[in-house]
C-alpha cells in the first residue's frame, strides 16, 4: 500500500501535521492553487510569555489572487523578526538552539514557495521523520479541482491510500475514492503533551516541540494515527 499525503506547504507547522508527514510514502506540496487567506501556508503560532501569538510572513498584496507558488514576501527581512521571536519563546528550551538552527536553514531560497517547504521537510527531519518521495503538484499536470484533482495526484504518484485532515471532510468524494481502489484515512490527532503546563496546547510550531525534547526524541510524542473515513464521518456528525 502506498500512502498519499497532499498539501499545501506549511510554515514550520503544528506537531500533527508532522505526525501526517510520519505517515506518507509520498508528500505533495499542492502548489498551484490560490492563496486562502488566514491559512497555515504563511503562519504559525508560537509561546510568549503574555500567551500565544503568531508568526506570519508578511505578503506583497497580502496574497490576495495570487498562486502558492508565486507568492513574495513584503519585507525581506521577515525572518530575522521571527528568529528574534522564537529566541525569546523557546529561551528556556533545553535544545532551544537546535531548533533556532532549523528555523534559520530556510533563509537563501531564491522562492517563497521553497522556504515554506523547506520549514516542513526540514523540521520532520530533525524530528526523526524519515524522508518520504515529494514532489509538486506543477510535476504531475493533473487537470480539475476539487475532489476529482486530489483522485487524480493520488493515482498519478501511484498511490492506493489517501491520508488527510479534518477539512476534506466537506468536499471529498469518499465513494469516488473507493470506486477507484483508493482508501481514504482521515488523521486521527493524539500528539502526547511534551511541557507539563497548565496552558499547554499542541496548536505551535513543531519548532516548540523539537526545542523541548530534541530530535532522538521528538517523533515519539506524535503518535500517529489514522481512522477509515466512515468511522470518521460517524463520529465527527
Amino acid at each position: 500500500m502506498t500512502t498519499v499525503v497532499i498539501s499545501q506547504p506549511m510554515y514550520f507547522p503544528w506537531p500533527g501535521f508532522l505526525a501526517q508527514l510520519a505517515i506518507a510514502d509520498v508528500v505533495v506540496w499542492l502548489v498551484d492553487v490560490q492563496f486562502s487567506k488566514g491559512s497555515f501556508t504563511n503562519r504559525v503560532q508560537v509561546r510568549t510569555p503574555g500567551g500565544r501569538s503568531w508568526l506570519s510572513i508578511p505578503l506583497v498584496g497580502k496574497g490576495s489572487k495570487t498562486a502558492i507558488m508565486d507568492l513574495t514576501a513584503a519585507k525581506p527581512d521577515w525572518l530575522d523578526g521571527h528568529l528574534a521571536t522564537l529566541r525569546q519563546s523557546l529561551r528556556h528550551a533545553p535544545h532551544a538552539a537546535t531548533a533556532l538552527e532549523i528555523a534559520s536553514s530556510i533563509a537563501g531560497h531564491a522562492r517563497l514557495c521553497d522556504a515554506l517547504i523547506a520549514s516542513s521537510e526540514t523540521l520532520a527531519r530533525a524530528c526523526g521523520i524519515p524522508t518520504p518521495q515529494t514532489c509538486l503538484s506543477t510535476d504531475l499536470a493533473v487537470p480539475g479541482d476539487g475532489s476529482d484533482r486530489v483522485l487524480g495526484i493520488v493515482k498519478a504518484v501511484g498511490g492506493t491510500r489517501y491520508v488527510t485532515g479534518h477539512g476534506a471532510r466537506n468536499y471529498l468524494d469518499h465513494t469516488g475514492f473507493a470506486d477507484a481502489g483508493v482508501a481514504v484515512d482521515y488523521m486521527d490527532y493524539a500528539v502526547t503533551a511534551w511541557r507539563d503546563s497548565a496552558d499547554f496546547t499542541p496548536f505551535v510550531t513543531g519548532l516548540d516541540l523539537l526545542a523541548h525534547t530534541g530530535g532522538a526524541h521528538a517523533r515519539t510524542y506524535l503518535n500517529p494515527q489514522t481512522i477509515g473515513w466512515q468511522d470518521f464521518l460517524t463520529r465527527s456528525g
